[in-house]
């Protein structure tokens, strides 16, 4: 009785935080190698129900900063399998033209971004895809295979926030980052812009 008792409470927990509800379902997908088109199968689902709240991203995870986007960690798993990551930016901050070199997925939380995709030709040409426009509850996944270069950009006119998972702790990882003119590849690792993760234990 006592252990049944114990398993519920563990169920009301979950449900109460929407991060940590998150992150225990797309363990539970990995550990059990739930895949689909290369990403965990839920994981669309399980974004687009994350980002149809609003009120359990804290505010020290949701602030811009006047001179460049901000890329704050929310979890890591601890074998580094995935991470979940806001984006935080100003009106008119973009990035450079990057790639990601594993699996993820984005889901709108706040305000508009675009996002361009590009196609890496033969001696480095770069060819630009058609932009898209994610607004709040929208979410993309996508996988290296599928095509993971792209540029994204806040169009204004306020502030914009997405939540992005990736199959890897993120900010470790060596990435390339591609000029524009020339199309050549840079390495780089983006880090995180702060030393603290939210505590999603905390109801």
């Amino acid at each position: 009785m006592t252990e049944q008792h114990e398993t519920t409470n563990a169920g009301a927990e979950h449900a109460a935080n929407p991060l940590r509800r998150f992150v225990v379902a797309l363990t539970e997908a990995i550990d059990t190698g739930d895949t689909e088109e290369g990403y965990p199968a839920p994981l669309p689902d399980l974004l687009a129900q994350l980002v149809s709240e609003d009120e359990w991203l804290p505010e020290t995870f949701a602030q811009p900063d006047s001179e460049t986007y901000r890329q704050y960690l929310l979890y890591c798993d601890p074998l580094e399998r995935f991470s979940v990551v806001s984006f935080v930016w100003a009106a008119g901050q973009r990035t450079p033209i990057h790639d990601h070199t594993v699996w993820g997925a984005i889901g709108q939380l706040r305000g508009t971004e675009v996002s361009t995709p590009y196609t890496v030709r033969n001696k480095g040409q770069l060819v630009s895809g058609n932009p898209e426009t994610t607004r709040p509850g929208d979410v993309v996944a996508f996988t290296p295979a599928g095509g993971d270069v792209h540029q994204v950009v806040n169009p204004g006119p306020g502030d914009a926030i997405s939540i992005h998972v990736y199959g890897a702790n993120i900010g470790r990882i060596t990435r390339s980052v591609f000029d524009p003119q020339t199309g050549s590849a840079s390495p780089f690792v983006s880090g995180y812009s702060s030393r603290v993760i939210p505590n999603i234990w905390e109801d």
